[in-house]
């Protein structure tokens, strides 16, 4: 009988095993991890799982990959969000789509999905077991060895382990070639008492940081320490690299009203100058969001105790400015909860994208965050999880 180990059982490990054991039970399939299985899944989307996201067109779903997606093109055709939701719910998972596009079950329970996957893995497949070294074979075979210092002999592996770094060193001493990693998904730290105190305060913005040429639209969330939210993580996502360059000391800048045009905004304070002239302009906001955010706008200027009516020229120019180029400065990041995700891991040029199989290295599998591939937020990170496994998995019995 043909034998597989999987290294790593975490969402990319977990699934591949469990499709290699549906697809092909002729083979033995070995699913190793030292630690907790499944332990991203359980935390995700706040202990909900956002399991993947309702964007059904491949063409569509690779936009959401800063990098990584024109590999993905050709596995998107072969096992995308559709495919994953049809079969939770034929193992009597129920999911809920929600507004924004984000799949959850309906249960707000990852373990729900946690479950099913227990449930789908036959009995004796998973083992509390660590990896230490791979060693390839002269036959094309491969010995596994564990950190207790026993071995075995496989025809394939499938490495599975994230951003580990041990794994990592273990494949360049492969000489398998490895994209330096550098994290992805961050919130902005920003030293600023003043927009701390409004920690809790959500708004839609768009979000650009100088010098980088592309810009994020969506809620952006205040914390007590800078800046969070969906545009402020896919921004994180874009410009990762970019911003690992620069030490995370930048310039971020924000504008609160991304769906009028500079003239209409402009136009706005001017009618709120002549329809609200006895108004206190701190009082009185002529655009759709928090009295909060508004006043925190103006705060630096004296003159915001002042009436509509009375304010100049200049002052418009000034409201104009802090509507649509609001600028911070962040120095550092924090990770977004527990999802931490990162740029970087095992060069796509080095595999093949209808098997996941090395080029180099015969009978040596990826799938999941080891690769080079990372989405933005929203459940699109899983999704490269359960494609690349399921791909791997037929490549894997495909080579048997």
């Amino acid at each position: 009988m043909k034998k597989v180990a999987i290294v790593g059982a975490g969402a990319a490990g977990y699934f591949a095993a469990i499709q290699l054991c549906e697809q092909f039970p002729d083979i033995e399939v070995r699913l190793y991890e030292k630690s907790t299985p499944l332990a991203k899944v359980k935390v995700s989307g706040g202990g909900r799982c956002n399991v993947t996201h309702a964007c059904f067109d491949p063409k569509d779903l690779i936009a959401y990959y800063p990098r990584g997606g024109r590999e993905l093109l050709g596995p998107f055709h072969h096992f995308q969000p559709g495919d994953m939701m049809e079969w939770l719910d034929k193992r009597g998972v129920a999911l809920k789509i929600e507004d924004d596009g984000r799949v959850f079950p309906e249960s707000n329970q990852s373990q729900s999905i946690i479950d099913c996957f227990e449930q789908s893995l036959p009995e004796g497949v998973l083992i509390k077991q660590g990896v230490k070294d791979l060693k390839p074979l002269d036959n094309q075979r491969w010995q596994v060895i564990f950190q207790n210092d026993e071995c075995d002999e496989v025809d394939a592996v499938l490495m599975t382990t994230g951003s580990s770094e041990q794994m990592w060193r273990l494949l360049e001493r492969l000489e398998v070639p490895i994209v330096p990693r550098v994290p992805s998904l961050f919130t902005f730290n920003i030293a600023l008492p003043s927009l701390h105190d409004l920690a809790g305060l959500s708004i839609p913005v768009r979000c650009r940081i100088v010098q980088f040429p592309e810009e994020t639209e969506g809620p952006m969330l205040v914390t007590h320490w800078g800046l969070s939210g969906p545009a402020v993580l896919k921004m994180s996502a874009l410009a990762a690299r970019f911003l690992a360059e620069r030490d995370y000391r930048f310039t971020v800048e924000i504008h609160s009203l991304p769906l009028l045009s500079h003239d209409a905004i402009e136009e706005l304070l001017h009618q709120a100058r002549r329809n609200a002239g006895r108004k206190q302009i701190r009082n009185y906001v002529p655009f759709q969001f928090p009295l909060r955010w508004w006043q925190f706008l103006l705060h630096t200027e004296g003159w915001s105790d002042k009436n509509w009516g009375d304010i100049k020229k200049e002052e418009i120019q000034f409201c104009l400015h802090q509507l649509t180029r609001l600028s911070f400065q962040a120095e550092g990041k924090t990770t977004f909860k527990e999802e931490f995700v990162t740029a970087g891991g095992v060069d796509l040029k080095a595999v093949h994208f209808k098997t996941m199989e090395s080029k180099t290295h015969p009978g040596l599998f990826f799938a999941g965050e080891i690769l080079n591939i990372d989405g933005v937020t929203g459940g699109f990170n899983f999704q490269s999880c359960w494609t690349t496994g399921y791909l791997a998995a037929r490549g894997i019995g495909g080579r048997m």
